[in-house]
């Protein structure tokens, strides 16, 4: 897509009639291509600065006559997705060798025009580009097309869509992405939408005060939330937590409010710090976020806090259905799958890496993890291909729904990399994480009141800090500890047994993220003393690395 002239070689990949373009359309088609490879892909011009014609359209359409068939092709193929295929460099890559499956189907509701523009089917994914019209745009407004999903298909372990604003275009663009590819080279699937919407951000000023580490409350009365409360935690002497919840009137339907705190410096939004979750459930139906804050950012009385949140604007219903004939076959040339039986390092008998996938838009490998359910996890946090001299990172998917001990890394193929069955390729696995489990000693809490208290206690070798203190009628439990190779706790109980009155946590755990500070609640808590256990720690080993030959 950096040179006008590569649209014209496009039709030779398509053996489908073309109808006779609108020399103004097709006008109009060129001249933005010619426009985007002028610069950086993802870059955008306004309407006010975009380059007069210099052609009449008639020495154009004379000029361009042998290239007429190739037009519409091209527009499909290659439209300027901007930055949208950001993430997804291999879907680029395919486009730019002319890979995609031209789609060009259009539904329009109430002046809302969502249109299908390009496939892109190989043995690992279906995505589907598609713009989406909407008229007049408001600034303040967000189009979104909800509830995506191929439908005559087997169910998927993932299907989601994704849409930015084409400032130059003045539309959005979007990509729908689905794990589901045909059984067969050709085969015909419904792609449906539940709605179109608009929405807006709303905001709510919330009088916290980080001053003080109590549960705060606080009424909302707004697109159906009732109230939310927060509490402050103090991490370490440079981080805090809040720790909220949002209640709604109807708690089965939050409606896609996508609540979240936000902070200012007078007109300065204060950026969140890495780790923060968002829409975990509660057990009475609350809309659960944990955000971190650097303490420097913020201070007493001089950082407001609002509630940000999304309102809908408008709802266009569906459904809005498209017929579509799918095929994979144009990306069999540069596709191949093996089988291997690798153990993820040597020795390692509960980790094997089972199959290795190519295709023209990305390299997929399958990993069985054995043993309690607990432990099947990846142990390295950190995933990397060398390929020809190429260093390609790689993403974590999840476990298939199919089979659930099997999870899946997936590494976009960029530009110009050439793949086939001889090609050396190495996996590289880095910062190892390590689940413990063979601590079964209580650590013993006494005296238990609304004063904080603390003990160390070793855990594995390492000096960890137990803190805790009631508030109103439940008991919390703060772990950490200084030394970095701790990774923490996932978990406490009360008793022996894994079953018996386990604490709820109310900070996100995640391995490998260099936070080992966890906080666990118990809920109207009447004694004393308490005996808690460990249901499993970790440590980390951030510079552990291992390297598997996959091929040849």
């Amino acid at each position: 897509m950096n040179k006008l002239e590569h649209a014209l070689k496009h039709q030779l990949n398509e053996d489908k009639a073309v109808k006779y373009p609108d020399f103004e359309e097709m006008w109009t088609r060129i001249e933005q291509a010619e426009r985007s490879s002028s610069g950086l892909r993802g870059s955008s011009t306004s309407a006010g600065s975009r380059r007069t014609r210099s052609w009449s359209k008639i020495a154009a359409a004379a000029s361009l006559s042998v290239l007429v068939v190739a037009a519409p092709v091209y527009a499909a193929i290659h439209y300027n997705w901007g930055n949208l295929l950001s993430s997804k460099e291999g879907i680029q890559t395919a486009l730019d060798q002319n890979l995609g499956q031209r789609l060009g189907q259009s539904i329009t509701k109430d002046g809302v025009t969502l249109t299908l523009q390009t496939a892109v089917v190989d043995e690992n994914r279906t995505v589907i580009l598609y713009s989406l019209d909407v008229g007049k745009h408001v600034s303040t407004d967000f189009w979104h097309v909800k509830g995506m999903t191929l439908q005559g298909t087997k169910e998927t372990d993932n299907e989601y869509n994704y849409e930015q604003w084409d400032e130059e275009n003045q539309r959005y663009n979007g990509y729908f992405e689905s794990d589901w590819v045909p059984g067969q080279d050709t085969e015909q699937v419904t792609l449906t939408a539940e709605a179109v919407t608009a929405t807006s951000t709303q905001d709510l000023e919330i009088p916290l005060d980080i001053g003080s580490l109590e549960m705060q409350s606080f009424p909302i009365g707004k697109e159906g939330m009732k109230k939310v409360e927060i509490r402050p935690f103090a991490q370490s002497k440079d981080k805090l937590l809040l720790s909220s919840a949002v209640t709604f009137d109807d708690p089965m339907n939050p409606k896609g409010i996508f609540p979240q705190i936000v902070a200012y410096n007078g007109t300065t939004r204060v950026k969140d710090l890495s780790g923060g979750t968002f829409g975990e459930p509660g057990e009475h139906g609350e809309y659960k976020m944990n955000q971190y804050l650097k303490t420097d950012d913020i201070a007493a009385g001089q950082t407001t806090f609002k509630l940000e949140y999304t309102k809908q604007e408008q709802n266009i219903f569906g459904p809005w259905n498209f017929e579509l004939e799918l095929s994979k076959k144009q990306m069999e040339s540069g596709t191949h799958i093996q089988a291997l039986k690798l153990p993820l390092e040597t020795g390692d008998t509960d980790n094997t890496i089972e199959k290795l996938s190519v295709t023209p838009t990305q390299i997929r490998l399958s990993i069985r993890t054995e043993g309690k359910s607990f432990r099947r996890q990846m142990p390295y946090q950190k995933y990397y291909l060398e390929v020809s001299g190429k260093t390609l990172e790689g993403r974590y998917f999840g476990y298939s729904k199919e089979d659930s001990k099997l999870l899946n890394l997936r590494f976009e193929r960029p530009p110009g990399l050439l793949v086939n069955e001889s090609t050396p390729i190495t996996f590289v696995g880095k910062y190892k994480v390590t689940i413990h489990t063979e601590d079964k000693a209580p650590t013993l809490l006494t005296n238990i009141s609304t004063e904080k208290q603390t003990l160390i206690r070793e855990v594995g070798g390492y000096p960890v800090k137990w803190t805790y203190y009631m508030q109103g009628k439940d008991l919390y439990v703060e772990t950490g500890s200084e030394d970095p190779h701790f990774g923490g706790i996932n978990q406490t109980h009360l008793g022996e047994s894994y079953d018996n009155l386990p604490g709820r946590p109310v900070t996100p755990g995640f391995s490998g993220d260099g936070n080992n500070k966890s906080i666990d609640v118990y809920k109207d808590f009447k004694d004393t003393e308490a005996s808690v256990y460990m249901y499993y720690y970790t440590t980390d080993d951030p510079d552990k690395e291992t390297r598997v030959q996959l091929q040849p």
